[in-house]
């Protein structure tokens, strides 16, 4: 993948539906989307960047129930079962704010990441503190850089309140292009965003080469790491950036409860920073305030979970080649992936595609990357992956 140059506000005004097109999306429970109007193509598609666009369904409204609902990367075995009766026991405390029971949980997050619990803010889920860092860092105007594709909820908010986003394509090995992400920065630039695993494209970065990158760029700008789905690998190899916070760097870090605990319904998330990074993103939000009580206690209970966390991480690589082969079989190259999806391309219109395999009540995602159509299938449980290759086995042939 060749970086291309483009003046991104001359193709919006061309290919794209402004006042007409935008949207507040309306399936919103099929994604992980963030919340706020879509530039729209023609057909009705989610257009984010001259490489990049997302296939949607034609009628959202009315589709099937599904058998296999893969299209969100929910873990399809969690909670844990220690979360949910620790959930269970505290519901009864729903009448109460959980002030006192969330600094409990900021310090057993500070202490898992070797922090302060003055370098945690909690939020409910990251993307909602994702969002919240870009009303904050981009109130004023300013660019975001990142990779193209990348996970879009950060970019789309900052985008909404004035911001330029300068996307850099990723290498041809599915990496980020750090070397150009770094040229990219220029005076206006407010953030460098990375999500390491990719999302929509489950690959991975080099951690050495990305710790080296946020502790140099971070003296020049700060830099959000995504770490969603970090968590999916295995001990040995989740190299997560939190050592730079320790280091005194710019440098903020995302995790969630949502992807191998399981809790993507009951909304945790938070994010590691420097203490001053925090306190701006503090002056307008409160972001524990959005989490329940009984969430608040899930979230300790799944900390203590390690048998279901291995679990989910163990099934989730089962899953992961199972599909490998079936593609295989099939005959249908695929990308490798570190995370709970995985992307492959296909021979045939996006949204012909979603319908399809929707008849079939399967659930997937639909993208276009640099002019290629693709699905991204979220690894569910070991039947409805063979309800996916089943259907999948119907609709390419």
């Amino acid at each position: 993948m060749g970086t291309t140059n483009i003046n991104r506000r001359d193709w919006i005004r061309k290919s794209v539906l402004t006042a007409g097109g935008a949207m507040a999306l309306p399936y919103i429970g099929l994604a992980e989307t963030p919340r706020v109007p879509l530039l729209l193509d023609t057909e009705g598609n989610a257009v984010y960047s001259p490489f990049f666009k997302e296939y949607l369904p034609k009628n959202p409204a009315v589709l099937p129930e599904l058998s296999a609902k893969l299209n969100a990367n929910e873990n399809p075995y969690g909670p844990s079962p220690m979360a949910v009766e620790a959930f269970k026991n505290s519901a009864t405390g729903g009448n109460r704010y959980a002030w006192k029971e969330l600094f409990q949980l900021v310090e057993k997050i500070a202490t898992y990441e070797g922090v302060e619990s003055k370098n945690i803010m909690m939020g409910p889920g990251s993307s909602d503190l994702l969002e919240k860092t870009a009303m904050v860092f981009f109130m004023n105007g300013g660019n975001v850089v990142s990779a193209d594709p990348a996970y879009m909820s950060l970019i789309r908010v900052a985008e909404s309140v004035g911001a330029t986003w300068k996307p850099v394509p990723l290498k041809d090995d599915w990496s980020h292009d750090l070397k150009a992400m770094e040229e990219a920065i220029d005076d206006d630039t407010k953030l460098v965003y990375i999500c390491n695993p990719n999302n929509p494209t489950g690959t991975m970065t080099d951690a050495t080469e990305l710790l080296d990158f946020c502790s140099r760029v971070s003296e020049k700008v700060p830099v959000f790491v995504d770490e969603a789905y970090l968590w999916f690998l295995e001990e040995e190899d989740q190299k997560s950036m939190v050592d730079l916070v320790k280091e005194g760097k710019d440098v903020i870090i995302a995790r969630t409860y949502s992807k191998i605990h399981g809790m993507a319904g009951l909304r945790v998330g938070y994010v590691v920073a420097l203490e001053e990074t925090l306190g701006r993103i503090q002056k307008i939000t409160r972001g524990g305030m959005g989490i329940t009580l009984p969430s608040v206690y899930a979230a300790m209970a799944a900390m203590d979970d390690a048998a279901f966390i291995e679990k989910s991480r163990t099934l989730n690589a089962e899953c992961r080649e199972y599909v490998y082969k079936s593609l295989d079989k099939m005959g249908i190259e695929y990308v490798p992936s570190y995370t709970s999806f995985l992307i492959f391309p296909i021979e045939m219109q996006g949204n012909d595609f979603l319908e399809k395999m929707t008849e079939l009540k399967v659930g997937v995602r639909a993208f276009q990357f640099m002019g290629k159509n693709w699905c991204r299938v979220s690894m569910g449980t070991m039947d409805e992956m063979k309800m996916f290759t089943a259907a999948l086995s119907k609709v390419l042939v």
